[in-house]
């Protein structure tokens, strides 16, 4: 994560945020040593990558329509290592099941320095996540995030078996359990294809966690800078299909 690009904190907060968005990206400067967060704004490494939150999703989305006709841009790596040496501007921000089978960078033909992406079995937006994507917002100005859950998802199924069972999972895997728990108890009430429920349901409840995280991504999304959406990758076809887009 390089800090010589902070480039949105001057012109993306409103009068009535400035100190708390201020301080907050002071704060992440801080803790990676980057002093140089104060250092003035310069031209962002990617310019195309400089977009409303309409177009980001835009972009996403044909990049997801690519990927699943099998025609993907061919990415010259090569540049984009060069242009990326001095900071990031990536168009959106994915928080992502970390099941091996989702690759957001492919899944929607995106290149590097393109998005901005956080992983986690579940998807979920714990306290670290949400403090990476006030990052991508505040600092490398994201103007789109996306909580990619997935068809299958083990993580959501652990948990509807651990809540059935009343048993919890060994090791440290009680703590994706307690995080997706709402999400798979409310699909339970429901009954029908539970799992399927659940999935949905917890990219829903993590979009609305971001949507209304303080003080930096609500501000962001009221003043219209940033869209926060939900998205499910089917394993069959690669398809996503965007939910929670209100």
């Amino acid at each position: 994560m390089c800090d010589k690009c902070s480039q949105s904190l001057q012109h993306e907060i409103v009068p009535s945020r400035r100190t708390a968005m201020l301080f907050a990206a002071s704060a992440v400067g801080l803790a990676l040593g980057g002093a140089a967060f104060a250092k003035e704004t310069k031209a962002p490494p990617k310019p195309q990558n400089v977009l409303s939150p309409d177009a980001a999703l835009k972009r996403l989305m044909d990049g997801n329509a690519r990927y699943v006709d099998g025609v993907a841009r061919r990415h010259d790596f090569k540049h984009e290592r060069e242009a990326l040496v001095g900071g990031q501007n990536p168009f959106a921000a994915v928080l992502s099941c970390a099941d091996s089978r989702i690759a957001p960078e492919y899944a929607f033909d995106a290149g590097r320095g393109d998005l901005f992406v956080c992983r986690v079995a579940g998807n979920f937006a714990g306290i670290e996540t949400i403090a990476s994507m006030e990052y991508a917002v505040a600092v490398l100005g994201a103007p789109l995030i996306l909580v990619l859950g997935h068809d299958a998802c083990g993580a959501v199924d652990a948990t509807l078996k651990a809540i059935k069972d009343d048993k919890p999972p060994p090791g440290h895997i009680p703590s994706l359990v307690d995080a997706i728990a709402p999400a798979a108890k409310a699909a339970m009430q429901q009954g029908g294809d539970v799992l399927s429920k659940a999935i949905r349901q917890n990219v829903i409840d993590n979009v609305a966690k971001l949507k209304s995280a303080a003080p930096i991504l609500n501000a962001a999304v009221e003043q219209g800078k940033l869209k926060v959406v939900g998205g499910i990758y089917r394993l069959t076809t690669g398809t996503v299909d965007l939910i929670a887009q209100g």
